[in-house]
């Protein structure tokens, strides 16, 4: 075990874009909506429309309702079937959490540390679709605690979030580091409770900010050198 870290208890998660990767569910999502609602399109229209789902998505995250993104792209590209308006949120929640699978070697590695310290994934979202990817993937079985934003009243980067995950765990905040893609709402948030944020950057994205991650990792495989 690396001595700078003996004596940590906690080990928190964020959920979408660290655990679980959301780029390749949305993907998943839009060939869903390509099958049922669009016929004989090529392939280069195929890539347009779904580079252009993806900026929708990308602008509406974060956001509980999901309408916007789907009626963006039948608007641009219309289809023969086109989804009732008063449909597509529930067409959105029902899909979307289905669209995602976790990776074996995640759960290896999380079934490792758990072994020495306690594990939580603290997220932003809806209950509802938060907790449907979280059961859909099993990742239950593997966390300690879940807290979701919605559920709780505040979410990051706002540091109540992490504070009360320290007190469900019943842990302090220089025993926990925290693990999350997003700088601001992530390593920035979990600084703000005074813990250390571990940047997941898998894509290698270089830091504008001024945050300074505690650590980098680019896979979890490196999480496995914190511990034995």
């Amino acid at each position: 075990m690396r001595s700078d870290l003996i004596g940590y208890k906690a080990l928190l998660f964020d959920l979408d874009d660290t655990l679980l990767d959301r780029d390749k569910a949305v993907e998943k999502l839009f060939f869903i909506l390509l099958k049922k609602y669009y016929e004989d399109t090529n392939d280069s229209t195929k890539k347009e429309m779904l580079q252009k789902f993806k900026e929708y998505d990308h602008r509406s995250y974060g956001v509980s309702d999901k309408t916007r993104v789907i009626e963006s792209l039948f608007e641009e590209f219309p289809p023969k079937y086109r989804l009732p308006h008063n449909y597509i949120l529930e067409f959105w929640d029902y899909n979307f959490p289905h669209c995602f699978s976790i990776d074996e070697g995640i759960i290896r590695i999380i079934n490792r540390i758990k072994k020495h310290v306690k594990v939580a994934i603290i997220t932003n979202g809806s209950t509802k679709r938060q907790k449907a990817k979280i059961m859909n993937t099993h990742l239950h079985n593997c966390f300690d605690i879940v807290i979701i934003s919605e559920e709780v009243g505040f979410k990051k980067p706002d540091k109540r979030i992490f504070e009360l995950a320290l007190t469900q765990l019943n842990v302090q905040p220089e025993d926990a580091l925290f693990v999350g893609d997003d700088l601001e709402k992530d390593i920035g948030g979990c600084q703000n409770a005074h813990i250390k944020g571990m940047w997941f950057n898998p894509y290698k994205i270089k830091n504008d900010t001024g945050i300074k991650p505690y650590a980098e990792i680019n896979s979890f495989d490196t999480l496995l050198s914190y511990f034995p």
